[in-house]
């Protein structure tokens, strides 16, 4: 199984609330439609285990993908692109990691 790992923090201008109520009411049940993708989470990232030193990210987005050709198709859609340029407006420069599960 492959999965996509979207590491972020918000613009500074962007609204923690805001934003999670976008992920929550937009984000995840539209890329949930996709037939690609088996499941889809965010998480709100908190402090480095052990200390009081906060995450360098804010947010980590996993979607756990069936078939990368096909979500590269999907993510083509307007649906999608659409979506896409919201998640723009509030992410400042995200990761995109690739990756494959081991165990």
């Amino acid at each position: 199984m492959a999965a996509l790992v979207v590491l972020f923090n918000l613009k500074d201008e962007e609204s923690k609330e805001v934003y999670e109520k976008w992920a929550k009411n937009i984000d995840v049940p539209t890329a949930s439609k996709m037939t690609s993708v088996d499941a889809f989470k965010v998480f709100r990232l908190g402090n480095i285990m052990g200390t009081q030193t906060p995450s360098p990210y804010q947010y980590c987005e996993v979607l756990e993908i069936n078939d990368m050709g096909k979500l590269t198709e999907e993510v083509n859609s307007e649906t999608m692109k659409n979506v896409a340029a919201q998640f723009q407006d509030f992410a400042d420069n995200p990761t995109f990691i690739i990756s494959e599960q081991i165990a």
